[in-house]
């Protein structure tokens, strides 16, 4: 079994190196050790897109998260390209959970009605990705969780950053998304035809 050590490495480190290794040595078996719960996460989500079965044991404040080869990867990159249709894929990156700059309380009420309206999109909308502050609207408590489950339910794919949820300590209190790093998000925006930042 092929072992990496990643601990100490920041977003998206681990995942780098565990996508270097898959690439180059094709193991069948790879376990990658890493030294926070967001690193695991991600880890796990980059071995599920590349086919393989994931398991995480925990010792102390180290995770080993390690893959089994199930077959032919079924895609080539982090987050796989949606079958190709005639509609544009827009994504949606929230970098704060206030929308401007002046007024908080206002700021916050903007950035509820604006996420409430994201549906009138329509088939369009593609990606939501929480970056920064913008992950404190995935946790429980937050006002618009509610129309982020149903979103989310509708098949729109919300991503949201494990670096920031762990910088907030909120990586226990997210309730709708993956957890994702930053090379799932940059190849996000490779895939988008629109990225409307926020």
């Amino acid at each position: 079994m092929k072992t990496i050590d990643a601990r100490g490495l920041s977003c998206p480190g681990p995942v780098i190196t565990t996508k270097d290794i898959i690439e180059k040595e094709h193991p069948p078996v790879l376990n990658v050790t890493v030294d926070n719960k967001a690193a695991s996460e991600n880890v796990r989500s980059f071995f599920e897109s590349r086919n393989y079965g994931v398991s995480i044991r925990q010792e102390g404040t180290e995770f080993h998260v390690t893959g089994k080869q199930k077959g032919e990867s079924p895609c080539e990159e982090p987050v796989c390209s949606p079958v190709k249709t005639d509609l544009k894929k827009i994504m949606v990156m929230i970098t704060s959970n206030r929308m401007g700059h002046g007024d908080d309380e206002l700021g916050e009420k903007l950035m509820v009605s604006f996420l409430k309206t994201l549906k009138e999109m329509g088939p369009e909308l593609w990606r939501l990705v929480f970056v920064n502050s913008g992950v404190k609207l995935t946790i429980e408590g937050a006002e618009v969780l509610p129309v982020l489950k149903e979103t989310e339910k509708s098949g729109i794919r919300i991503l949201v950053c494990g670096t920031c949820l762990t910088h907030f300590n909120l990586l226990d209190k997210k309730m709708t998304g993956e957890t994702t790093n930053m090379l799932d998000i940059v190849t996000a925006m490779q895939l988008a035809d629109k990225v409307i930042n926020i």
